[in-house]
């Protein structure tokens, strides 16, 4: 857990709330940012979750700790904690394993769909993180090491296999091609220290004339 942001576990905030020092504690989807669920935690259900990486929260019925997915296994592996600017509210980002609520439902808000779009800020943060570290064995590292010539290539390449697929009328084939040629395009542009980031505001900016 050492990419998460530790909050001091001494901090008055945790006794706001009488003896018991209760704090709500939202749960957001770290794909999505679909808000999946509110529990409650205190200092030890917190640092009970920045140790083992998992959702703790303090249970108000049981009157002790609970890990979220103990029973289902549907547990909320933890990515960020932050503190609202009151210091009353905790916003918990987590990737889920299976749905959240009890009832099965993906979020306890209802399972209307949400966008999976900002997963592509999740994939663009580990191009770059591929870029600055040049792992050995990765597939995104020897891409880098080929260079622009082959970087291109391959967007190429994968436009090529995208439009094929789609004269062909082959759905499954077009989603694929389609994936790996945004995946290529990403590539593309962080090798030229540009993101996915620079596209999209081209595209608001005509959207603006339209």
């Amino acid at each position: 857990m050492s990419d998460v942001v530790m909050i001091n576990l001494d901090a008055p905030e945790w006794h706001k709330d009488g003896e018991s020092g209760l704090l709500p504690a939202i749960i957001q989807h770290v794909d999505t940012r679909e808000v999946l669920m509110l529990g409650y935690m205190n200092r030890d259900a917190l640092a009970a979750s920045y140790d083992s990486g998992k959702v703790t929260f303090y249970s108000r019925s049981k009157q002790r700790l609970w890990m979220k997915g103990e029973s289902s296994g549907n547990i909320l592996t933890l990515i960020d904690v932050r503190l609202d600017c009151d210091n009353d509210s905790l916003l918990i980002t987590a990737s889920p394993a299976g749905p959240t609520c009890h009832t099965g439902a993906h979020s306890c808000f209802g399972d209307e769909a949400q966008s999976d779009t900002l997963f592509l800020d999740r994939l663009g943060a580990l191009i770059r993180q591929r870029h600055a570290t040049m792992p050995a064995g990765s597939y995104t590292t020897s891409l880098f090491e080929a260079g622009k010539a082959r970087i291109a290539q391959k967007v190429g390449e994968e436009g090529v296999e995208l439009a094929l697929a789609r004269m062909k009328d082959d759905k499954a084939e077009m989603a694929n091609e389609s994936a790996d040629l945004l995946f290529h395009m990403m590539v593309l542009l962080e090798d030229a220290d540009l993101s996915l980031a620079d596209a999209i505001s081209v595209l608001q900016d005509r959207h603006k004339q339209v």
